[in-house]
């Protein structure tokens, strides 16, 4: 067997989305463990709605993930160019070719006709096809016809009759019948192709022996053999991957939480994380493991153990994963993350005093981007309600005193007090009881938060001259 050639083949009308993103997945890991190539080509020939910002979002995305292709628009390649719009003679070339030996024809039908057609079809419950009236025109009549008018379309003449049977490496033998195709078109003129044709003709001429991909392309199957099978090329494996799925079964979209790679970036999601559990959607080498590095996702690969069912995008798995990888990264390794979350202040404090406050938030962070709203305290006091200083129903004369005891015992303190020096000389003053009344108004003092950590992590870290003025500034409040 040849070395395994694959592609992914997106079209930059939008931002790369996990969908695109877990196909280029898993056509990377099939080539890598395979030592074959893996490719990008770009599907611009959409030229009302392609921007070259989306392709530039495409090369992004990948690169951010970690999926580098072998050859590409950037990287270049012996099949160079990459983008359809630079390979128009190659399909008006092919598409001559199948119009000379009348495997292809014009249709003259109006869109109007069409739509008239494909209504009249749906209300009878008969299946969307057309079975063209021009298929048979003479071809130099057809050919005058296109010198005199604009308004036709180049169709496959689809054989009658015939089973269209080919082997999925994941779901098996999968069969259509011809009859229910119809005459599909291929080019709207020899030099605009459409996806189905286009494609084929790219992947014979870049030599791809495996096509991975959704399982929403099933249906476009059986029209490529055909078009390949006219144009004499050889025969590629293909691959249908399972849909992703949203909790409640149906097709993912935006209210499952499903976004752009662009998006789960500005999240705070770590690429390492999002490129692990979408290789987890829809294949697993078996076993409970589910926290894998790349390498190890490589040398286990195969698309014998993708599932034919739809695989569940689960936000709440990928929000633990992502928080497994930030634990597992050194205080400094999350501050080269995590810069760009902080709030903005962060640049005026030293880097030893950065990384505590990262090193406090670590154990409890899922993504990236709560950072901001968990650390500004340690960046500028906050401002807040003078009732959040309340534990319970005390009056505002017993959080004063509270909070005066706790500024005394503060004082006792050295400059450079450790947390466990802070908490015992705290405990020990308080004695036993209900600690409430003096622990709740320290820390909101410190914080200005309803929830945070505790106020002895957050004094070893705001240092004790800080958190007297913070205590103070509280008083203030309350007096």
């Amino acid at each position: 067997m040849s070395t395994p050639r694959v592609r992914i083949a997106p079209s930059p009308t939008g931002n790369l989305h996990v969908g695109t993103a877990r196909a280029a997945l898993f056509n990377y890991l099939f080539a890598e463990n395979q030592s074959g190539t893996f490719i990008l080509r770009i599907e611009d020939t959409d030229l009302e709605r392609s921007d070259k910002k989306y392709e530039q979002n495409i090369f992004d995305g990948l690169r951010w993930l970690g999926i580098n292709p072998d050859e590409g628009p950037e990287q270049g390649g012996p099949h160079a160019p990459y983008r359809q719009t630079e390979r128009t003679a190659v399909y008006e070339k092919h598409i001559r070719q199948l119009l000379a030996e009348s495997k292809a024809f014009y249709c003259f039908h109006s869109e109007k006709e069409l739509t008239a057609e494909k209504e009249r079809m749906m209300a009878e419950k008969l299946p969307v096809l057309h079975g063209c009236a021009y298929r048979d025109m003479p071809p130099a009549e057809a050919e005058a016809r296109v010198a005199d008018i604009s308004d036709f379309i180049i169709r496959f003449k689809t054989p009658q009759g015939r089973s269209i049977v080919f082997p999925d490496l994941i779901r098996g033998d999968v069969a259509f019948s011809s009859d229910l195709i119809g005459d599909f078109s291929i080019a709207k003129r020899p030099d605009v192709p459409l996806y189905n044709f286009a494609v084929v003709v790219d992947d014979h001429a870049m030599n791809i022996t495996h096509v991975i991909r959704g399982e929403d392309h099933i249906a476009n199957t059986p029209k490529q053999i055909l078009i390949a099978e006219a144009l004499g090329f050889p025969a590629v494996a293909y691959a249908h991957l399972p849909l992703i799925l949203g909790a409640d079964r149906s097709k993912l979209s935006k209210r499952h939480g499903a976004m752009s790679v662009d998006e789960y970036r500005q999240q705070g999601y770590l690429p390492e994380a999002l490129f692990n559990f979408m290789a987890l959607l829809g294949w697993n080498p078996g076993g409970d493991q589910e926290i894998f590095s790349k390498e190890e996702l490589i040398r286990s690969f195969s698309l014998e153990k993708v599932q034919k069912s739809g695989a569940i995008f689960d936000l709440k798995k990928l929000d633990w994963m992502n928080g497994e990888y930030i634990r597992a990264l050194s205080v400094e390794e999350l501050l080269v993350h995590a810069k760009d979350f902080l709030p903005k202040s962060h640049t005026l404090y030293p880097a030893s005093y950065v990384l505590k406050v990262l090193a406090l938030e670590q154990p409890r962070l899922k993504k990236l981007s709560e950072l901001a709203e968990r650390v500004d305290y340690f960046f500028g006091a906050s401002a807040y309600e003078k009732d959040l200083l309340r534990w319970k129903s005390i009056s505002d004369e017993d959080i004063a005193v509270s909070l005066e005891y706790c500024e005394q015992i503060l004082r006792s303190l050295g400059k450079g007090a450790s947390k466990d020096t802070i908490e015992n000389t705290f405990m020990e003053a308080i004695g036993e009881g209900d600690k409430g009344p003096i622990l709740w108004p320290l820390r909101v003092a410190l914080s200005g938060k309803k929830a945070s950590p505790g106020p002895f992590e957050i004094m070893a870290i705001l240092g004790v001259d800080e958190s007297i003025g913070r205590v103070q500034a509280a008083l203030q409040k309350v007096r």
